[in-house]
């Protein structure tokens, strides 16, 4: 089955989503849409998915006033190519992006379809919060993108406020433990760097994070105008450090490491600002005209837990790839509801184009799809549930994990219909049949040998299709 470039499905579904919410009087609709992205957090870190080491009230009561999905993946098993793809809607492997940049001139080259830039034409304020890592953040290419790598600006944010993401400092910091603690003395604002007299100025970074949100939403409320704010926490990958007070005295327990204390902390620390920023939208009396979504760039690192999945960061069993997903949103999404759908950060250009009346255009090469319908309840298309996720990852060989990673080592999956073929550069190693074995522990792939040959043979064909190599130094 071939893997095509151009969706005319995707395209029609979109035009169709469209223009049935103006026959239902939504035309001139313009939700305010808040993206939370977590980073390194697993599948079981959110007590409204099942933790008990962290509590997340804030997080939770966006759970129980909305919906859950159950089957969220990160179109990645680490973090460049799952930002790459909620940014363009695409596969990562689009434009060959296959592990994390390394912090050099590598860049997601700037997209005919872009997330922010389709929002900001329909005349949302766009702004960028927190990590990138998308290349562009040196200060060497500051003021000067023409002749230097994109930003968030080319990528269609009008502000941003993110840390300065260049090595030796990101190294520096993160052997000294000092990422966090230290993080608001190397920030940049809009294409300059951020001194003391900024408001944010030498602030830890989660609130940094946290309180530009709220900036942001307050700036776009005084302006009248619609917001699409992309807020992309550090917390909780490592280096881990010890939150500030309250949060590092409430999370300590008996029996745990220092680095498990520390990594609670951080994540109490998270919850605790995006209570802020609901606040915020409750105060302005903005609540109900806005979608919150929260997921995270891939599954748990060291001390994130993934309950019974197996694998990790890095690694593409489910462990790796299944994140928590909440929405959020009064009077369109159906409070304390659950959906198990199979969904994934590709598809969360689309929606959100959707839910903001924003049809795409019509030469868009996206591969993800809309579910907007699904998250005001109505149940999931045979597209959708019968659709082939792909995931192709560069060969880590060490688990970012407290145990060894599983072998046999993998570089790609197809997931189907509830099947998993996972193969190492194209050739088939395990299948399972995640929907009955979601811990992966029965490989079938000797049982289904036809099976195994169809998805293969859509691995080779996903493999095989082009790739715009632009952000590559070569």
């Amino acid at each position: 089955m071939p893997v095509p470039l151009v969706s005319s499905t995707n395209l029609v579904a979109t035009l169709i989503s469209f223009f049935l919410f103006a026959a239902e009087g939504h035309a001139a609709e313009r939700p305010n849409i808040v993206l939370l992205l977590a980073d390194d957090l697993g599948y079981h870190d959110l007590s409204c998915f099942g933790a008990t080491a962290v509590d997340t009230p804030a997080i939770d009561a966006l759970a129980d006033g909305g919906m859950k999905l159950t089957r969220f993946y990160s179109a990645s098993a680490v973090c460049t190519p799952t930002r790459a793809s909620i940014l363009t809607g695409r596969y990562p492997l689009r434009f060959d992006i296959r592990r994390h940049f390394p912090d050099d001139e590598t860049h997601l080259p700037v997209d005919p379809v872009a997330l922010a830039r389709l929002l900001r034409d329909a005349g949302y304020l766009t702004a960028h919060v927190g990590k990138w890592h998308l290349g562009g953040l040196h200060l060497g290419h500051l003021g000067n993108r023409d002749a230097t790598i994109p930003g968030p600006h080319e990528h269609g944010f009008e502000h941003y406020l993110t840390q300065n993401e260049e090595q030796p400092l990101r190294g520096r910091l993160g052997s000294s433990r000092r990422v966090f603690r230290d993080g608001g003395r190397h920030l940049i604002r809009d294409e300059a760097p951020v001194g003391p007299g900024d408001p944010h100025f030498g602030k830890h970074y989660t609130d940094v994070n946290g309180d530009e949100a709220v900036a942001v939403i307050e700036r776009a409320h005084a302006a009248g105008r619609p917001f699409f704010l992309n807020l992309w926490w550090l917390v909780p990958h490592k280096p881990y450090e010890p939150a500030p007070a309250p949060h590092w005295a409430a999370t300590a327990a008996a029996g745990i490491t220092d680095d498990q204390h520390r990594f609670r902390s951080m994540v109490e620390h998270m919850d605790a600002k995006i209570g802020e920023i609901v606040a915020t939208l409750d105060r302005l009396g903005l609540t109900d005209d806005t979608l919150i979504a929260f997921t995270s760039d891939n599954g748990a690192a060291f001390e994130g837990d993934i309950g019974d999945l197996k694998g990790g960061k890095t690694d593409l069993h489910d462990g790796g790839l299944r994140v928590p997903f909440v929405a959020h949103w009064p009077g369109h999404i159906p409070s304390g509801t659950t959906a198990d759908f199979p969904a994934v950060t590709t598809d969360l250009l689309p929606t959100f184009c959707a839910i903001a009346s924003v049809p795409l255009p019509e030469d868009a090469a996206i591969d993800g799809l809309d579910f907007s319908r699904q998250l005001r309840g109505e149940a999931a298309t045979a597209e959708q549930t019968g659709r082939s996720l792909f995931w192709q990852v560069d060969l880590y060989r060490h688990l970012q994990r407290h145990y060894p990673k599983p072998k046999p080592y993998s570089t790609e999956a197809v997931l189907r219909n509830g099947w998993k073929l996972l193969t190492d550069d194209g050739e088939p190693r395990e299948l399972f049949r995640v929907d009955d074995d979601p811990h992966e522990t029965q490989n079938l792939i000797s049982v289904y040998p036809d099976l195994v040959a169809e998805l293969a043979n859509e691995i080779a064909q996903f493999l095989e299709a082009p790739r715009d190599r632009r952000g590559f130094v070569e």
